[in-house]
């Protein structure tokens, strides 16, 4: 039987050497496509027919577009309405990836440090950019806060710029353990329940206890799925706040 962690192993789909570098694309990249395609697929079939009275799929699409659209407004604010379309991106992107990671035999690149990472950097660089490009070297401000007492200055500047940049660390680490921790936990329930179900006799009637167990997990994993994307877009919408604000 698999191991817990098996599940997480990037496998090479197709090999791609380009001198010293290996392109190749993996199960990783695969759920990547995957998660851009149906996320996209279902805003374009939602959509399509534009009916007065939505069906299920147009109801999907209108509630999550009104969900992040409502989202951005409130944590963002009114000058960050023009990024609405960087916020849903890594909404769905994270979202679907969440979801399909559910799936049996599937893979959860969310999983995956360095994927969350690089998401949680690419936000990190972007806001900060906005920040210098908004307000020039008044966004050094940002950590310094109005008002501060002068003789508190310096402890608060090296407090403020510590937790700026650990902020891609933190937004990153967020998602990859709850993803990472849930997943191991149902494989591992799941690996209990089968040895229980082979076992027979006592062992097998015991052995639904753990099925109902995993049937809860998953119920719970989805919610997480929606949870850490819900988490990951509003501390998102939180930080290009601050570089417009200086809040």
């Amino acid at each position: 039987m698999a191991g817990p962690l098996e599940q997480f192993e990037v496998k090479r789909l197709v090999s791609l050497p380009v001198g010293n570098l290996d392109l190749s694309f993996t199960n990783s990249a695969l759920f990547m496509v995957l998660a851009v395609v149906v996320s996209t697929a279902l805003l374009v079939f939602g959509m399509r027919g534009r009916a007065m009275v939505p069906g299920r799929l147009q109801s999907m699409a209108e509630v999550l577009y009104e969900f992040v659209s409502e989202m951005v407004r409130d944590n963002a604010g009114p000058q960050a309405r023009k990024y609405f379309p960087l916020i849903f991106s890594l909404f769905m992107f994270v979202l679907f990836g969440n979801v399909l990671g559910l799936i049996p035999y599937s893979f959860t690149f969310t999983s995956h440090i360095i994927v969350t990472f690089a998401m949680a950097l690419f936000v990190f660089v972007l806001v900060t950019i906005i920040g210098f490009a908004r307000h020039g070297l008044h966004f050094l401000h940002l950590f310094l806060p109005h008002g501060t007492p002068l003789w508190l200055a310096p402890m608060i500047i090296v407090i403020e710029v510590i937790s700026y940049f650990v902020r891609p660390i933190s937004l990153s680490v967020r998602l990859f353990a709850n993803m990472l921790a849930g997943h191991t936990m149902m494989k591992v329930f799941a690996g209990f329940t089968v040895s229980l179900l082979a076992a027979g006799g006592a062992g097998a009637a015991i052995g639904i206890l753990p099925v109902l167990m995993n049937v809860a997990l998953f119920g719970l994993e989805f919610l997480v799925a929606g949870i850490q994307a819900y988490v990951f877009a509003l501390l998102s919408c939180v930080y290009l706040r601050d570089s417009l604000e200086l809040h």
